[in-house]
C-alpha cells in the first residue's frame, strides 16, 4: 500500500531524515517509535506532502507521489491525524467532520455511519463547538474527520498523547476495527509502548533520523529493543 525508500529530508542546513525506508500494508498496523526529536513527525509529514523530500521516494499503491501536492495525496486515499489534533475550535463538531469532504466527489459527501459507531460521543455533540470538547473528545473528532475521507491509508501521529485511559481504549478499539473490518492500512506514531504492543503488526524504531530496528511487535519485549527507546 505505502512504500518509502531512502527518504532524506533537510530543514535548511539541518538534516531530519537520513535514508529512511518503510512499508505499510493494507489490513495491517505499522507503528513507528522513537524518542522525541528523532524524525518521526517529519517522516509522516513527508508522506502526506507537507514537506518535500530532499531525496528518496514515496509511493502509494505503486504510484510515485514525489511530485504530488498534499491535496492530491488526500484524494488518492491518504488521511492524516496530526499530533495536536488541529481541529477547528470555533466550528461545530458537525462542521469539523464536514471538512473531511474536501477530497471527495459531491455524491460521497456524507458522514459515514461508522464514525458514530466508533465514537458515539461525536453524534451526541454535533452542535457543540470543537474547542469546547475535552482533549480526548477532540482526538476522536480528529480521527472521525479523517475517516470521513474514506481513507485507504490512515496516518496517526501520537493519538494517545495527553488522553485519558478510557478514551485511549476507545481509540485502540477503533484502530483495530479499521484494520480488521475495513482493511485500512494504519501507520501509527507512538511513544506509549503498551498501546503499540497491543495493536501493531510491525514496528519501526527511529533514532537521529534513521531506522535502527524493524520487526514484529513482540520485539518490544526484548531488552535490546527497549533500550533503544529509553531516554
Amino acid at each position: 500500500m505505502l512504500e518509502v525508500v531512502d527518504a532524506t529530508l533537510h530543514y535548511g542546513a539541518a538534516q531530519a531524515l537520513r535514508g529512511v525506508s518503510l512499508t505499510a500494508g493494507a489490513g495491517r498496523i505499522t507503528c513507528v517509535l522513537g524518542r522525541n526529536g528523532v524524525g518521526k513527525t517529519s517522516l509522516m509529514r513527508s508522506i502526506v506532502g507537507h514537506h518535500r523530500l530532499t531525496s528518496g521516494r514515496v509511493a502509494f499503491e505503486g504510484k510515485a507521489l514525489d511530485r504530488s501536492a498534499a491535496y492530491d495525496r488526500a484524494r488518492s486515499g491518504i488521511a492524516f491525524v496530526p499530533q495536536g489534533r488541529e481541529i477547528f475550535p470555533l466550528l461545530s463538531v458537525r462542521e469539523n467532520l464536514e471538512t473531511g469532504f474536501a477530497p471527495l466527489k459531491r455524491a460521497d459527501r456524507i458522514i459515514p455511519g461508522e464514525v458514530f459507531e466508533l465514537f458515539p460521543v461525536l453524534e451526541q455533540m454535533l452542535a457543540r463547538r470543537g474547542g469546547d470538547l475535552s482533549g480526548g473528545q477532540q482526538q476522536q473528532l480528529a480521527i472521525g474527520r479523517a475517516l470521513v475521507m474514506r481513507p485507504k491509508l490512515l496516518i496517526l501521529d501520537e493519538p494517545t498523547e495527553g488522553i485519558q485511559p478510557s478514551i485511549i481504549k476507545d481509540i485502540g478499539r477503533a484502530i483495530r476495527y479499521l484494520r480488521d473490518k475495513a482493511g485500512i492500512a494504519v501507520l501509527l506514531v507512538e511513544q506509549y509502548l503498551d498501546f503499540c504492543r497491543e495493536l501493531a503488526d510491525e514496528i519501526y524504531i527511529m533514532d537521529r533520523g534513521v531506522v535502527v530496528h524493524r520487526g514484529p511487535a513482540r520485539d518490544l519485549d526484548s531488552p535490546e529493543v527497549r533500550k533503544m527507546l529509553t531516554v
